[in-house]
């Protein structure tokens, strides 16, 4: 496979991740084609050209359909807000470009059902920024399940706070504004939801209640203005295979990190795992002896694929640009025609947007809603 031209689409917190996993994927998976870093956009020349130059990228442009349009690029990353996802994705996709696009897939669902429709009459690889499935934690959790190493599994609970909202004096932001969606829901609540997709299924029934913390927050420019999404939602939910379940989410909530914590519980034992301590989880088995039953922690190491690429010693862990760098090659392997590379595509990510979407109408509705296959 030859290298493919890489265009980037924003450089704040997500486009920086990108950056650095298309500049490390080769370096760290031996096997796979260096990209070629062609061209980055960003909201004005001369920032556009300053990020390029940081971030290794051969030119920049203050507009991003100059990037859509390069010839020289084969694929898209898409880091710009929520609100401008589609329409950035749709233009890629007509211009014959691969798509990786940071989540949620949109705001609206008409938005992702255009964004999946677009993918399927391009035939081109289009993706979204789930690096979370790509945990080599995760990935064995997936393969003690599939074993069968704790029963049936018949409850989750799985929750993700952080509190990058939680200071009452935090300015409003575009993440205030509903024009980036529901709030915790859609910006947040997608990542759990991925995890429930790989390790579980689909999402068939769910009820929701939302929450706002602070009613307004102080403008830069001077005066309060409204706030208008949730930074908090509680879910309840069952899966299409009759798991049962909750969700909880916030993002105002002080002293989380980065938690996203797991608790699956199956007939023949448990296993818990929390994104703050992502390199280890704790497994606990009824096939124990009685008198040794209790969690045991285990460490992740060489021995949990593609830990042994980054590190060849167990306990330095990996982080999250590390997982941006294993979804970066999952991409690369599916562009080259993996199939089975392990990557939420847009038909996939059309899945997780419809059980938030289902969430958002029960909370405005206040019961029981069904997630529409």
């Amino acid at each position: 496979m030859t290298a493919i031209g890489v265009g980037l689409i924003g450089s704040g917190f997500m486009g920086k991740c990108h950056a650095m996993a298309w500049n490390a994927v080769g370096t760290v998976f031996p096997d796979m084609p260096r990209p070629r870093l062609v061209h980055l956009g960003e909201a004005g020349d001369e920032l556009a050209r300053r990020r390029a130059r940081e971030l290794g990228f051969e030119r920049g442009s203050g507009d991003w359909r100059a990037v859509v349009a390069d010839p020289e690029v084969d694929v898209v990353s898409i880091t710009a807000p929520n609100q401008f996802h589609a329409e950035m994705a749709l233009a890629a996709l007509e211009a014959g470009k691969h798509v990786w696009c940071e989540k949620p897939m949109a705001p609206r669902f008409a938005e992702a059902e255009a964004m999946a429709a677009a993918a399927r009459k391009a035939g081109k690889v289009a993706v979204l920024g789930y690096n979370y499935i790509q945990s080599p934690a995760i990935r064995h959790i997936e393969a003690l399940l599939k074993e069968g190493a704790i029963g049936a599994v018949n409850h989750l609970r799985i929750e993700m706070d952080e509190d990058f909202m939680a200071d009452a004096e935090t300015p409003f932001g575009w993440k205030h504004e509903a024009a980036s969606g529901y709030g915790a829901l859609d910006d947040f609540a997608v990542h759990p939801l991925s995890l429930i997709s790989v390790l579980f299924g689909r999402v068939s029934r769910v009820v929701c209640d939302m929450a706002k913390p602070y009613a307004d927050r102080a403008l830069a420019s001077g005066g309060r203005r409204a706030v208008e999404t949730w930074d908090i939602a509680s879910v309840l939910m069952r899966l299409e295979n009759g798991i049962a379940g909750t969700l909880l989410v916030n993002r105002s909530a002080w002293g989380r990190k980065g938690r996203i914590a797991l608790q699956v519980f199956g007939s023949r034992g448990s296993i818990l795992f929390d994104q703050e301590r992502a390199n280890e989880f704790q497994l606990y088995v009824t096939s124990d002896r009685p008198t040794e039953q209790g969690y045991r922690t285990v460490l992740i190491g060489p021995q949990h694929e593609p830990y042994d690429a980054f590190v060849p010693a167990p306990g330095h862990g990996l982080g999250f640009n590390e997982l941006k760098i294993i979804e970066c090659r999952e991409l690369i392997r599916r562009i080259g025609g993996d199939a089975a590379a392990r990557l939420i595509d847009f038909e996939e990510g059309l899945e997780i947007e419809r059980a938030v979407h289902a969430m958002a109408r029960s909370h405005q509705e206040g019961g029981w809603v069904e997630v529409q296959a």
